[in-house]
């Protein structure tokens, strides 16, 4: 899987919030080109780890779904005359 990329907007929101954690949390402030490498540091190893348990959990919660519409499906059935 390719490196996740991000929208503009989405992207200029981390950089600022990433600078902020940075500066307020560890005292070590960042300016444009560090915050930007250390985002893309993190998209590179941590992104594809996010992405692929957002798929399970994606899964799992569309799994349930299809089981309960299956459920529902078979309460739908007729009985047949004998």
């Amino acid at each position: 899987m390719a490196v996740v990329e991000l929208e503009k907007v989405a992207r200029e929101a981390l950089l600022g919030d990433l600078r902020t954690f940075m500066d307020e949390e560890l005292k070590t402030p960042l300016g444009q080109f560090d915050s930007e490498f250390l985002l893309d540091f993190l998209l590179e190893r941590l992104g594809p780890a996010v992405y692929n348990q957002a798929l399970l959990d994606a899964q799992a919660v569309l799994s349930a779904r299809f089981e309960s519409l299956s459920e529902d499906l078979t309460a739908l059935e007729k009985l047949e005359p004998r």
